[in-house]
């Protein structure tokens, strides 16, 4: 079982790497043209959306929505986990 725990870890991790590959590091150090705000919360809007497409049932074909959620609570807990650095420099 611990493979198959392992497997499915690498499998996120190389989603995001290529993900972050192709939109750069847009969800842990966004732009901010428009919105101003940290990059934890703008993650939480990211998983409202996809949330909001799979209640409604209007997923993108082609999308693992469950892959991208996974994806989208790692990127918080990392988000979150540099804020916290920063506020305890």
């Amino acid at each position: 079982m611990s493979e198959r725990f392992a497997e499915t870890v690498r499998r996120v991790a190389d989603m995001l790497i290529e993900k972050n590959a192709a939109y750069g590091d847009s969800a842990l150090d966004p732009v901010r043209i428009f919105s101003k705000a940290p990059a934890d919360e703008q993650i939480r809007v990211r998983i409202d959306d996809k949330l909001s497409r799979l209640a409604r049932g209007s997923e993108y074909p082609g999308d693992d929505t469950v892959m991208d959620l996974i994806g989208y609570l790692v990127l918080l807990i990392i988000a979150r986990d540099q804020e916290a650095a920063i506020a305890s420099a």
